[in-house]
């Protein structure tokens, strides 16, 4: 080696390295072998490696090993459930070897003794080619398709096809040949270079809305099935706490956490509690159908970058499999952090607050690999995206959060104000935005922003003048705007009811609220009519916590109802 700059090793002049992605070993004075990775070639063959790994007592003496291989991922049954590094090594089983992480240390990604019971969907003579399934075997609570790696083109013929029965991934299930002759074995698992991009069979517009069971973002804010989301935030405002509702609650079929360069006790949080939620829709284990990356704050560096597209590519992978993937990067500003700190080592021409130049290229690449695709069979999966971008000070004008801001289809901004006042999700209210179909109708959405919008500009005229300085029907609809915010847009994230809403009840809580709001109000004096709407969000929140088939549901409905015509019928009562 020539040079060692923290994660950054320069190799010395050497022939046939690849740029951007070959791996290399550096073997240390123990023995022990560090996993890097190519990123650059200086003029005159010098190489650039960043290293994932510890690079304390690394010497320029130590010897460098060029694979010719790109970074992969192990793709195949057994992903499912499972815990990993950055770099997919299952943790659970470094744990095992030492208790403390220690350097070189790799472990196979998937279980190599576990068999599965695989069923064969092609027979000897066959024709098929990159992507056709040959079988299937059952995991956890789907049916994992076993398919021909998507990198071999060209069409082959089946030679020799397993019987039914258990296999490991380790085993030869097919043989298949190609026009020339040449035989190719096949197994259950294959790799693919995590920086490419699978390729979609067919691509379609992400339209349908994906339920979240969080009412704000279900009816104002909403993401589609195959859609991007930017989540910003101020420290302390409650990003983690919403990705973690949204990795519990939503309608995916798959969830991927990946904790690339999140704090580590926010992490450890996902890793315990996880395997002891009940999935609502199964009754099974949540991890059943949940992959966590863990490449925390704790970890190296040089990781990060790899762990979000580790994550990425297994989210394509399942999307392959006809499913709906949701993925959850936190924190996206630490993987983008981690690229400033590369580029700053190798020297290159710092752009804004000293990212690389290329941030906002590499963002929109990221985000670009979500989508719906329309797969052979006429069937369709999708793979969404969610980062949350941590800018300093919630400054929502730095470099990272411009870059996504306009590379995803909704804009989830967290305001510090809302979080100090206790409120969740403390998603602002008006500065956010989505571009994708509401569970609402777009009128009802229009109406309930209007409604927002009029509350602020009320609540901006009380500050200056006072309550007394406004008359009794625009306090009213002051009123009306604070109690949507408070019944309908707020949650309790720690109550069982009141942190998840479907979809009906979604919409039944809609129309309650929309007729508290276009109901009259015929009470006079503000105390009164404060008083008035108190009771009524009391009434609201209680509501808000009883299942619609619990006993006092309907009766609580009526308490609602009857305050609305107390309202309705104040002055007739006088």
């Amino acid at each position: 080696m020539a040079s060692v700059n923290e994660s950054l090793v320069g190799a010395g002049e050497i022939d046939g390295a690849v740029m951007n992605g070959e791996v290399a070993y550096i073997t240390i004075e123990d023995g022990k072998r560090l996993k890097a990775e190519v990123i650059d070639v200086k003029p005159g063959g010098t190489i650039y490696l960043q290293v994932f790994e510890d690079t304390s007592w690394v010497k320029v003496s130590d010897t460098v090993e060029f694979t010719g291989m790109p970074l992969t991922a192990k793709l195949g049954p057994g992903i499912l459930g499972s815990v990993t590094d950055g770099l997919q090594n299952p943790l659970y089983e470094l744990g095992k070897i030492e208790p403390f992480l220690e350097r070189g240390l790799e472990v196979a990604s998937l279980d190599e003794k576990v068999k599965w019971h695989f069923t064969p969907c092609v027979k000897k003579g066959d024709h098929v080619t990159g992507g056709s399934v040959m079988g299937f075997v059952p995991e956890k609570i789907f049916e994992h398709k076993i398919f021909v790696p998507f990198s071999m083109p060209g069409t082959y013929t089946v030679v020799h096809i397993a019987d039914k029965g258990d296999y490991t991934v380790a085993d030869e299930i097919a043989t298949i040949r190609d026009p020339g002759g040449k035989t190719i074995p096949l197994k259950m698992a294959f790799e693919w270079p995590v920086k490419t991009p699978m390729p979609f069979h067919e691509r379609s517009v992400p339209t349908k809305p994906m339920p979240t069971g969080i009412r704000i973002l279900d009816s104002l804010f909403p993401i589609a099935f195959g859609g991007t989301a930017c989540n910003p935030g101020p420290f302390g405002a409650g990003k983690t706490v919403l990705q973690h509702s949204l990795a519990k609650y939503s309608e995916a079929d798959v969830v991927i956490v990946a904790a690339c360069g999140e704090r580590a006790g926010e992490a450890v949080e996902v890793f315990k509690d996880f395997p002891k939620l009940e999935d609502p829709r199964t009754g099974k284990s949540l991890m059943d159908r949940t992959y966590i990356v863990g490449n925390t704050s704790s970890m190296p560096v040089a990781a990060r970058e790899a762990s979000v597209y580790i994550a990425t590519t297994v989210g394509e992978y399942y999307r392959k499999q006809g499913l709906n993937v949701l993925m959850l990067a936190d924190s996206t500003s630490r993987w983008a952090q981690a690229l400033r700190e590369t580029s700053g080592r190798k020297e290159e021409i710092p752009g804004p607050e000293a990212f690389p130049m290329y941030i906002s290229t590499l963002i929109s690449a990221f985000y670009d690999r979500a989508g719906v695709e329309i797969l052979p069979d006429g069937k369709s999966g999708s793979l969404s995206i969610i980062g949350t971008v941590s800018p300093a000070g919630g400054n929502f004008d730095e470099p990272v959060t411009q870059a996504t801001l306009l590379s995803t289809g909704a804009f989830w901004g967290l305001s510090r104000a809302l979080s100090d006042a206790r409120k969740y999700p403390a998603i602002d209210r008006l500065d956010s935005n989505s571009s994708y179909p509401s569970l609402l109708s777009e009128e009802e959405v229009l109406s309930l922003k209007a409604l927002l919008r009029e509350g602020k500009s009320i609540a901006s005229n009380i500050i200056l003048m006072g309550e007394k300085g406004i008359t009794d029907e625009t306090y009213i609809q002051f009123q009306k705007s604070e109690l949507v915010d408070a019944v309908f847009l707020q949650q309790n994230s720690f109550h069982e009811v009141d942190g998840v809403t479907d979809p009906d009840r979604l919409r039944m809580m809609f129309d309650m609220v929309w007729k508290i709001v276009e109901s009259p109000v015929n009470i006079h004096g503000k105390d009164d009519i404060r008083s008035h709407f108190n009771f009524l969000r009391q009434a609201f929140i209680d509501w808000n916590t009883i299942r619609p088939d619990e006993e006092g549901f309907e009766k609580q409905e009526h308490t609602i109802l009857n305050l609305i015509k107390q309202g309705i019928h104040a002055q007739e009562n006088v």
